[in-house]
């Protein structure tokens, strides 16, 4: 791990200014690798990438491209081997998983591809699950969630008694319920036919804008890419610019 690049640094914030918003995120020369057998393969290469307050970010390119290693370093799911992740004013690759899980839970949510649902919980204890690690379990809260995605009729039953879009909805909801300040989505609608794809998208952004969440997607989908702020195009771990 390095320190944060100050030119990198200052010309982020730069961009950031002539937007005229706040940089919540900033991640300045990000570098991973991976090795696979005997090879060490160059995944993020000199990756600098920052998120304003309340943005909508879409990351785009072709598989193998690095979208999802960049997705997970900028969340903290993973460590750059060198580079800095700012989340305001936190280097969060400085800290260690205990300090981080705390970070994930109180400023951060999550929509993933395959929808992650603990299959023992049903739909409220899954959006609840959030609040009820940190310690701060909020029943209106959930309750409101539950009826704003459409599945009041469905909040006990278990994942395997749910459609597909019903479970990404779920977890859109079980994302935001914390009320986070960023919400980082890997191909939330990779694994939904178009219709519940639309849905599912426009309940995402229509939360997030009630919540006042940053959110940053991977995606192949123009159609999302169209919705965005800004989209960000990755090429062989390079941001092209």
């Amino acid at each position: 791990m390095t320190s944060l690049d100050l030119t990198t640094a200052s010309e982020a914030e730069l961009n950031s200014a002539s937007t005229g918003n706040e940089a919540l995120l900033t991640a300045s020369q990000l570098n991973k690798t991976v090795h696979v057998g005997e090879q060490t393969l160059s995944i993020i290469k000199d990756v600098d990438i920052y998120v304003n307050a309340g943005e909508f970010v879409v990351i785009m390119g072709k598989s193998g491209s690095g979208k999802s290693t960049l997705l997970g370093l900028l969340a903290a799911l993973d460590y750059p081997d060198s580079g800095t992740v700012m989340l305001v004013d936190q280097a969060l690759n400085t800290l260690d998983e205990d300090a981080l899980a705390v970070i994930r839970q109180r400023d951060m949510g999550f929509v993933f591809q395959s929808f992650h649902l603990l299959p023992t919980l049903t739909v409220a204890e899954n959006i609840a699950f959030p609040l009820d690690i940190a310690r701060r379990p909020d029943k209106l809260r959930v309750t409101e969630l539950i009826e704003a995605v459409g599945l009041g009729d469905r909040r006990n039953s278990l994942p395997s008694q749910l459609s597909g879009g019903e479970q990404q909805r779920t977890a859109v909801a079980r994302a935001l319920v914390s009320r986070p300040k960023i919400v980082f989505a890997d191909e939330p609608t990779g694994n939904l036919d178009e219709q519940n794809a639309n849905q599912v998208m426009q309940l995402l952004l229509d939360l997030r804008e009630q919540v006042g969440s940053a959110l940053v997607v991977v995606t192949h989908d123009a159609t999302l890419a169209k919705m965005a702020d800004r989209v960000i195009t990755m090429h062989d771990g390079r941001i092209l610019d």
